[in-house]
């Protein structure tokens, strides 16, 4: 009844139990409140960017002062949304052939290597970086151009996963982050960062977290807070700390939402470790911002990236949905039953222990009868056993006696002169024919009582050594020795009587014969004596 009880217990309880473990810690609670919040945000953006834009408009025709312009605009749809920002850049090309100066036209094209980058095209910024000329132009241009062409490399390394062409990626990537960061400042926020960055893509995370720059280091702007949480999360996702990864991808992800950030990962990377975390419901809503985020900004290889994974979060929620129904109506049911087979069993419960204390007093019963029975079978076979040895030992001393006589009578015949139909008569009297009667009967009569006596015996051997009898034989020489044995002629001088050999001949038998057993010699017969008659 206590166990009935207890079972009822937890079916009812457990899923309560599971409810109250879903995740609701304080960055959840706030990147659910900026997700709710986005169309602020997104608005706060808009307004900076129509200001930027009415500004232009009133900027005069001086070819540097629209530049600045211009610069200003790209830079404000550069992680926002990709067409625009495009305008932008070409516009800055434009601009800068038309004022003849080797730097900003570099700077353009860097600029508009980064938006192509940002959009996905990988091949045509590949070509496009080619047909830049870094020499002469300002350090802090060189650092653009540098990281630029790095991240290109690290975006192919991740987009291929190739094992022949991505280490050649990642090299390249690398050195191009070394000309950066000679050009930094030691010990900076982007020095530190960028070094982490390469040695994470280097695979050595040991030492990406030993360079990495304090993310809680006062005068971060949210943006360098939302790339460079973004890129530790990952670090800590290589070695197995998921929850910080999580925490961290969830501090890129708010910090992305509040600066209207569309060119971004944290989305899509929160929510495919909290898929493989199991939070199903937040992986959901995550991978709709994702894919919200890759749409509005035009982003081609996240647009990709983010319908791969979308469809099976969706499939998992809808099938956690359906058994969460599924699961609560069968607790339900469950419940019901249980009352009703409580109030049952609560009835029937006193009747049922009475009737198991009679089966169980008939069953102890039964159990003694069959142990005496089996005793009475053990003893039926021991007695077979010895029979069977007894009657073999009379037959086998008969035998004897006869060639004793037969021997006798030749001598008594030897000096007489009618002797020849006494002669004939005792030369009919074939002993070695009686004797092979007798081992034929023997082994009759020894296989009917052990059927699986030649089976079992060549258990003990492996396939080679095992003994092939001829046709229509029963036992040989090996096997009549140890089935004598098995029925009690343990007597190498007996054996060597019965079967018509010496002594030392049966003790070669016995040797070769366990010498080429699996098992040791000490243990051979004591196997033999374990054979089971029928």
């Amino acid at each position: 009844m206590n166990r009935i009880l207890s079972c009822l217990a937890i079916l009812l309880f457990v899923p309560f139990a599971v409810k109250a473990k879903s995740p609701a810690d304080s960055l959840l609670k706030e990147l659910n409140k900026a997700m709710e919040q986005s169309t602020l945000y997104d608005s706060f953006k808009i307004k900076s960017i129509d200001s930027l834009r009415n500004r232009l408009q009133m900027t005069s025709h001086d070819p540097v002062s629209l530049y600045q312009s211009y610069l200003q605009l790209y830079n404000a749809y550069k992680v926002f949304n990709f067409d625009s920002a495009f305008v932008y850049a070409r516009h800055l090309e434009e601009l800068s052939e038309h004022l003849h100066d080797p730097n900003r036209i570099v700077e353009a094209k860097v600029k508009m290597g980064y938006i192509l980058l940002s959009s996905g095209m990988f091949t045509e910024t590949a070509a496009f970086v080619n047909t830049i000329n870094a020499n002469g132009i300002p350090d802090s241009i060189k650092i653009e151009y540098y990281l630029m062409k790095s991240r290109l490399y690290f975006d192919l390394a991740d987009y291929n996963q190739d094992k022949y062409y991505t280490p050649d990626y990642i090299r390249t990537a690398s050195t191009y982050i070394d000309s950066a960061l000679a050009l930094m400042q030691p010990n900076s926020f982007e020095y530190r960062y960028n070094k982490g960055l390469q040695q994470f893509k280097l695979g050595n995370v040991a030492g990406a977290l030993a360079v990495y720059p304090n993310l809680n280091q006062p005068g971060l702007t949210e943006r360098q807070i939302a790339v460079s949480a973004c890129t530790l999360g990952a670090i800590y996702v290589a070695t197995g700390q998921m929850d910080t990864a999580i925490a961290l991808m969830m501090r890129s992800a708010i910090a992305d939402i509040r600066t209207s950030t569309k060119e971004t990962m944290a989305s899509y990377s929160l929510a495919t470790l909290l898929f493989e975390k199991g939070d199903i419901k937040n992986a959901s809503h995550c991978i709709e911002r994702a894919i919200g985020e890759a749409v509005f900004y035009g982003a081609r290889q996240r647009k990709v990236m983010v319908s791969s994974i979308l469809p099976i979060i969706e499939h998992e929620r809808i099938t956690t949905a359906e058994e969460r129904t599924r699961s609560l109506v069968i607790y339900a049911a469950i419940a019901t039953l249980l009352v009703i087979a409580l109030v049952v069993l609560a009835i029937t419960v006193f009747r049922q222990v009475q009737k198991l204390k009679t089966a169980q007093r008939i069953i102890t019963e039964a159990h003694l009868k069959q142990q005496e029975i089996n005793n009475q079978l053990l003893e039926a076979n021991k007695i077979k056993e010895e029979y069977v040895g007894y009657c073999f030992n009379i037959n086998a001393t008969y035998i004897a006696k006869l060639e004793k006589l037969k021997h006798t009578l030749e001598q008594k015949l030897a000096d007489s002169k009618s002797t020849s139909e006494v002669r004939y008569i005792i030369n009919n009297i074939n002993i070695r024919q009686e004797r092979e009667e007798l081992f034929m009967h023997f082994d009759r009569v020894f296989l009917k009582i052990f059927p699986h006596f030649v089976s079992a015996f060549n258990e003990l051997f492996d396939k080679e050594n095992q003994v092939v009898l001829k046709e229509n034989e029963l036992l040989n020489t090996d096997l009549r020795i140890f089935a004598l044995i098995r029925i009690g002629v343990n007597d190498n001088e007996k054996i060597a009587s019965i079967l018509e050999y010496s002594v030392n001949t049966i003790y070669a038998y016995k040797t070769k014969i366990k010498k080429r057993s699996l098992v040791p010699s000490d243990e051979f017969e004591q196997r033999i004596m374990e054979i089971k008659a029928l």
